[in-house]
């Protein structure tokens, strides 16, 4: 009786441990094998905005003589750039500022300088080359540009993404085939990117303004995509 009873009990504890051996072998499985690979993504567009610098600099024998002659020429800069197309929302003052001017031997001072710094922002390209002429016309003796940008920024670089996505799993699946293997879903995405400009230039300026050629611009997408394999 005792040794039935023994051999029962034996063959409960085998039973037990070739489950629990089943069960450490389904879970280590269900975790699976994964390929990660990188996808980048590129899109080019041609620039259609830009920005620039204009500058307003005098002289004057007093303080308040230069502040007052340079803010003179600067109201009629800020109205030759509005009157060439841009609005006043997109002109904004980023300088002021007033200097002495020291004699040879730096013992007295001989005049001032004043200095105004005017940024015109979200200029059309169409209209860059006609807003320098009218600035500097008007009296503008320092221009710094032009920095292009996209105005379709978020919607190109959207683009971009689903482009890298879309090699990432074209790099997957040939691995998983290389070795055998199925390709399964997306474990994770890991997203990073940037921008790089191309030095070539399209399109032309209008005729007798300044010429601002917009070249084009790549909006780049990179992302990391890990999947698992069967």
């Amino acid at each position: 009786m005792w040794g039935m009873k023994l051999l029962v009990a034996l063959a409960l504890v085998v039973a037990l441990l070739a489950g629990g051996a089943d069960a450490a072998t389904t879970n280590a499985g269900s975790t699976g094998d994964t390929v990660t690979v990188q996808g980048t993504g590129t899109v080019t567009a041609v620039p259609d905005q830009a920005e620039f610098d204009f500058t307003v600099q005098t002289k004057g024998a007093t303080a308040a003589a230069a502040l007052s002659r340079n803010a003179t020429d600067t109201k009629a800069v800020i109205a030759a750039v509005e009157g060439a197309g841009v609005t006043a929302a997109n002109i904004q003052t980023t300088q002021v500022s007033l200097n002495a001017v020291m004699s040879n031997d730096g013992t007295s001072i001989v005049g001032y300088t004043a200095f105004d710094s005017i940024a015109v922002t979200k200029l059309a390209i169409a209209k860059a080359g006609s807003v320098v002429d009218a600035a500097v016309g008007a009296g503008a003796n320092g221009v710094s540009g032009p920095s292009l940008s996209l105005s379709s920024q978020d919607a190109l670089y959207d683009n971009a993404l689903k482009a890298a996505v879309a090699q990432a799993k074209t790099k997957a699946q040939a691995l998983a085939d290389a070795a055998g293997r199925t390709l399964g879903g997306v474990v994770s995405i890991v997203e990073g990117g940037g921008q790089t400009p191309l030095p070539f230039a399209v399109g032309a300026a209008p005729k007798d303004s300044t010429p601002i050629q917009p070249g084009t611009e790549d909006v780049q997408a990179t992302v990391t995509v890990t999947y698992v394999l069967g």
